[in-house]
């Protein structure tokens, strides 16, 4: 239960919600998509348990914008960071937020990993 708790409340997951009242967070696939086209993207989050055509989709996309792409989270966890339903991806349009979520969402993946 401690765990749980403690995974709930991790910087990363913080930082996603603060990201989303700041208005630099971007949830869904159409609301992704556009930045990515729009070339306003810096960095895309995609949940671990998002579909396989999801994944592909937005790595192809990540792979071909030349934006950075973590897997990071589950959908649920990372729907309740940002106060709403379940999202399997999500993009960050500001460079800031976007660096220090990759550095957070890194360490969130290798604390996942050890468990």
């Amino acid at each position: 239960m401690l765990k749980v708790l403690v995974k709930e409340m991790s910087k990363f997951y913080s930082l996603l919600g603060l990201c989303k009242k700041a208005g630099k967070l971007l949830g869904g696939e159409v609301a992704a998509e556009n930045a990515i086209r729009q070339k306003t993207a810096c960095l895309l989050l995609l949940a671990t348990d998002a579909s396989k055509n999801t994944k592909k989709k937005f790595r192809n996309s990540a792979n071909y914008y030349e934006i950075p792409l973590v897997e990071v989270g589950t959908k649920e966890n990372l729907g309740r960071a940002v106060g709403e339903d379940m999202r399997a991806i999500f993009a960050v349009v500001d460079a800031g937020f976007a660096k220090t979520l990759q550095g957070l969402a890194e360490l969130e993946v290798a604390s996942e990993a050890s468990e």
